[in-house]
């Protein structure tokens, strides 16, 4: 090993621009650093990046890569239950002991429905809400909560990632939410760089992640490991792995095992649930953990399982895979389940008062034992010192992510202001040359108000029903990592559309405006623009809400068409405000189209006193001469601007802050935390 290192450490010294003969180090105190070790067959590189080691100081304030914290983890009679919709609770995992110590890559392993998943959520302390988990979980002498989540990295069986991001945008995102905010520029992109290097991901670098036709996006075992990658930013000591190999051919599936293990290497502890892995993959790992019925059926080095099972009478055939025969042992067989419980209970109580379950329960009370006589070392963790982002600065990068996947697909965009430059002219047309200050008049301009009102409301409110449930997984994962909050996940999102918000009731309106000769004089022009942005912007806001309120959307369209009508029919279009009603009529204080009609209707209405009454008029109506007659006619008050605008910015912040709220999921993260 010691030449192997010398080997690496002149190859670290070499200039990546001169081929020539090697530079030698001006100073002897340089250290080789885990993140420069070859692995053989790992996939690791050796960073061609040099490390200026004349000025250590340096080195230190830019964030020299340092080992992880080493992390011991240990459960003790853990038994977890949820809770079914009837209210009764189901155990899946029934009084589990263990322990995970540094430099260890443990399998943990048994037939589905086995409580393998169950199990590790409970150990990394992300159990949905409603999970009951009796037993004791300690890591470095501290009971498991929220801190777990920044001393390790969670690694989920599906890539979720922002599609359209290229890696080094992802992972450059990623280390601005995820590392301490102390953290300087130069070690982040130096971390980001080493990551991309060692897991061979740099030549990809500018690769986009999925996304678009036509782009060369990641593969599989990429995607995998760029998911690796963003655990591994902020060098978490204890890291657990739900199903990494999924979905990978066997060549990119022990590719990343070798990559968990040259992490082990390097003193992580690894927890990882696998599906029945090949031989040569369960070589790579020093523990197995086997589960069946919520039970422990087999824990120790991975070497002894098959002994255990043969001094238990099951042999394993030599054309066999070792894990594949544990597996069916384990397994509930179709047609005799009473048997085959009855097999696995026998498995699992002779495990308990075998030797090796003697040595793992002697092995947990010695670390209980260590762990009582160094309290004050043990409970001294990084995530104390952890100083997480401002939140300012999160919402800087997640309005960066956004507009990033808007510029990569204009499209979207674009046809949407052509729809409504195209809606705007059609309208438009058909109000022009109408004069205005007639008894005929009065109705054309009330309807542009409500054509505008009604172009800022349906459409925009029902194109959005769509986007929370695809964004609903990523925002999802990210809270309960703890990168972000909901407000400041809504406040960036609402930032980053803020300009299609902008363009599209404005070009709309002032093309309809225009068009339909509405009152001209800069004041009315702004306020009606104005107003219109606040109508789309409530809009989008009440289409969020019901998006997160029901998580599909057909079911939001089933329940939105009824309230949206309810709202127009209320708003003192179609009918008098004063003629709804009793017992209906408080529906119109949740109306936006009637705020937003009624301050349009003040502005263009407000002061005239010149409109004509013709003597045609021989339906018996009374003739409206002055503006304040027509908002008579209408049961409006001129004096109810402001208050109505007051009423709609209300709306827009009350609809906002239950729009994450309602959602499925995000209950259980806050209860969790």
């Amino acid at each position: 090993m010691g030449k192997k290192a010398d080997k690496t450490k002149r190859s670290a010294d070499n200039s990546p621009e001169k081929s020539e003969s090697p530079q030698p180090l001006q100073s002897t105190s340089y250290e080789l650093l885990p993140a420069d070790l070859v692995y053989i067959d790992s996939g690791i590189k050796t960073s061609p990046v040099k490390y200026d080691s004349l000025y250590p100081e340096v080195e230190e304030v830019f964030g020299v890569p340092r080992s992880p914290r080493p992390c011991t983890l240990v459960w003790r009679d853990v038994t977890v239950h949820v809770k079914l919709k009837n209210g009764r609770l189901k155990r899946l995992v029934n009084n589990v002991s263990g322990i995970a110590k540094p430099g260890t890559l443990i399998a943990l392993m048994g037939p589905s429905g086995a409580g393998k998943t169950t199990l590790m959520s409970a150990l990394a302390h992300r159990s949905p809400f409603g999970t009951v988990i009796d037993g004791e979980i300690i890591m470095n002498g501290r009971p498991v909560c929220s801190y777990v989540d920044r001393e390790s990295g969670y690694m989920h069986q599906d890539d979720i990632f922002a599609e359209n991001l290229t890696v080094i945008e992802h992972l450059t995102v990623m280390a601005r939410l995820r590392m301490d905010r102390r953290t300087s520029t130069v070690a982040r992109k130096r971390r980001v760089n080493q990551l991309m290097r060692q897991l061979s991901l740099y030549e990809s670098r500018f690769t986009r992640i999925g996304g678009l036709d036509g782009h060369k996006t990641l593969s599989g075992g990429e995607r995998k490991r760029l998911a690796f990658a963003t655990e591994l930013l902020t060098d978490p000591g204890l890291l657990f792995c739900d199903e990494p190999t999924t979905g990978l051919d066997s060549s990119s599936a022990l590719k990343l095992v070798s990559l968990l293990r040259a992490s082990v290497a390097q003193g992580k502890t690894v927890i990882c649930t696998i599906h029945q892995p090949s031989s040569e993959l369960m070589a790579h790992f020093d523990k197995l953990v086997l589960l069946a019925e919520g039970r422990i059926a087999f824990a120790g080095n991975a070497s002894a399982a098959l002994g255990f099972f043969e001094s238990l009478g099951y042999h394993c055939p030599l054309t066999y895979n070792p894990t594949d025969y544990f597996i069916k042992v384990l397994a509930l067989t179709p047609g005799s389940e009473a048997a085959s419980r009855h097999a696995i209970k026998s498995i699992c109580d002779r495990f308990a008062v075998s030797d090796v379950a003697k040595e793992l329960d002697m092995e947990i009370h010695l670390e209980y034992h260590l762990m009582d006589n160094e309290v004050e070392d043990s409970r001294r963790i990084r995530g104390d010192s952890f100083r997480p982002p401002h939140f300012y600065t999160k919402i800087m990068w997640l309005v960066y992510r956004y507009l990033l996947m808007i510029i990569r697909d204009p499209r979207v965009q674009l046809v949407r202001i052509l729809q409504k430059l195209a809606i705007a002219l059609t309208a438009g047309v058909c109000f022009l040359g109408t004069p205005r200050l007639t008894q005929a008049g009065v109705q054309d301009v009330q309807g542009a108000l409500f054509i505008i009102i009604a172009e800022n409301t349906f459409s925009p409110m029902y194109s959005v029903l769509h986007m929370f449930p695809e964004e609903f997984p990523l925002f999802n994962r990210e809270l309960k990592a703890g990168l972000y909050s909901t407000p400041v996940y809504y406040t960036a999102r609402m930032i980053a559309l803020f300009p299609g918000l902008l363009i599209e009731p404005v070009l709309f309106t002032g093309v309809v405006y225009w068009l339909a000769g509405l009152r001209y004089s800069a004041y009315a022009i702004g306020l009606t623009i104005f107003i219109s942005i606040l109508v789309l912007n409530v809009a989008i806001a009440c289409g969020s809400f019901f998006s997160c309120a029901f998580g599909s959307m057909p079911l939001a369209i089933a329940y939105l068409v009824p309230f949206d009508y309810s709202l127009m029919m209320t708003s003192g279009i179609f009918i008098k405000l004063s003629s709804i009603p009793r017992y209906v009529a408080w529906i119109r204080y949740l109306s936006w189209l009637m705020y937003s009609n009624e301050a349009m209707s003040i502005v263009q209405w407000d002061g005239v006193e010149n409109i004509t009454c013709t003597n045609s008029n021989s339906t018996g109506v009374p003739c409206v001469s002055t503006g304040d007659e027509v908002l008579m006619q209408y049961d409006f008050t001129s004096s109810n601007l402001w208050l109505d605008i007051s009423a709609l910015l209300l709306l827009y912040i009350t609809l906002g802050r239950q729009r994450l709220g309602s959602a499925p999921g995000i209950a259980e993260v806050h209860g969790r935390r």
